[in-house]
């Protein structure tokens, strides 16, 4: 499985961005797709998850009422919608595929990860 992270960019506090995860390759093996972060000088952290059936989905609490994990299955897409952007939510986006069931906020589960996407947001 191969999975493309697009959309980051520079904004400033309080504008949006949307952030896209193209998935290729055997993704019948994926049942969870995750959106993680990294900031400079801290470890990879949860943002949200979403399974690829269901309406199932978690979102860490620093983004919970501003991101919004979303997936088109047609297009073997999955998207974080991030609004209301804070400077703390500065950080390298990576979207994560997982091939067991359980819809976990643990980085060491996810079995593939894209190549991440930077997000600055200025204040």
């Amino acid at each position: 499985v191969q999975l493309q992270a697009s959309g980051g960019g520079l904004v400033q506090a309080g504008d949006s961005l949307r952030l896209s995860c193209a998935a290729s390759g055997r993704t019948f093996n994926v049942y969870v797709m995750g959106w993680f972060r990294q900031a400079p000088g801290k470890e990879r952290e949860f943002v949200a998850n979403i399974r690829w059936t269901g309406s199932s989905t978690h979102y860490a609490d620093s983004v919970k009422g501003r991101f919004t994990i979303s997936r088109d299955n047609a297009k073997n897409t999955v998207y974080l919608q991030m609004n209301t952007l804070k400077s703390e939510d500065t950080a390298v986006y990576y979207c994560a595929a997982r091939k067991d069931l359980g819809a976990t906020a643990q980085t060491f589960l996810y079995d593939y990860w894209g190549q991440g996407t930077l997000v600055t947001v200025s204040s």
